[in-house]
């Protein structure tokens, strides 16, 4: 067994309403033994903290507004954002970023969520946790400039080419890594771009409940994702990298309490 960050996971999502704590446990003892819960709504960034306070030292959380949710942003928020970030417990700025795939909210109430998103994170000098689909040009555009004055940050949910990488990695962004690795249909590319994945910038993570690994050996109840998974994700992504688990375990968790300021056990 394995310790282990996930690094993110929809812990207050409303399909945890009914076993939430043991879902918690489930991953403990599969060696998951701290997980970041992700604020996506200014709501959900609340709740994700609330929650993060009930198991101090296990959970930690984000404080941000998804780019599905940009339309809704305002000043109000930004500063409910700030407050937030006052807490030891929120870790980083995020989900923020921008999603051309689905549009759910315009593009251009999404760039300026973002750009306000990055700057927040500068001043309260935490790292981003980032989101980026079908948006490679104008998320560069708008991180290129803000980069140098952020604590770093990680390209949640990595699932681009070997180029998008090598350019995220040039900026300092860790990289996380998904159970989208474990797809045969979708996830060729970034089985490709692991390969070049340095292991001092890599990140594991679940993004549960949603990208349920489809190769699990044996289907999670209710069709949902959870922490407990990523002992898996680590695995597949071990073989796709050449690299023993246990060095990518060691190297993942590490990289967790570097970029947003831990405690890891060591056990």
């Amino acid at each position: 067994m394995h310790a282990l960050v996930d690094i993110g996971a929809n812990l207050t999502h409303d399909s945890f309403d009914s076993d939430r704590d043991e879902v918690i446990k489930r991953a403990m003892a599969t060696g998951v033994n701290r997980m970041i819960v992700t604020g996506a709504t200014a709501v959900g960034s609340q709740q994700a903290l609330k929650l993060a306070r009930t198991w101090p030292g296990v959970l930690y959380a984000t404080a941000g507004v998804h780019p599905h949710h940009a339309a809704d942003f305002n000043l109000a928020i930004s500063d409910g954002l700030r407050r937030l970030a006052e807490d030891d417990s929120v870790v980083a700025i995020g989900e923020c970023g921008l999603d051309y795939f689905r549009n759910f909210s315009p593009v251009a109430a999404q760039c300026e969520a973002f750009a306000i998103q990055l700057d927040l994170a500068a001043e309260c000098n935490k790292p981003v946790f980032l989101h980026q689909r079908d948006a490679h040009e104008d998320f560069i555009g708008i991180l290129q400039p803000r980069v140098s004055r952020l604590a770093g940050g990680v390209a949640h949910c990595f699932t681009g080419s070997v180029d998008q990488m090598k350019v995220y990695l040039e900026m300092g962004l860790y990289i996380g890594i998904t159970g989208w690795i474990c797809d045969e249909r979708r996830g060729l590319d970034l089985r490709n771009a692991v390969r070049d994945l340095p292991l001092n910038r890599i990140l594991l993570e679940t993004d549960a409940p949603y990208l349920v690994p489809r190769d699990l050996p044996q289907k999670m109840p209710a069709r949902r994702n959870e922490p407990c998974v990523l002992p898996h994700i680590l695995e597949v992504t071990a073989r796709y990298m050449a690299v023993d688990a246990a060095e990518l375990a060691h190297a993942s968790t590490a990289n967790a309490a570097d970029l947003f300021g831990l405690v890891v056990p060591t056990n």
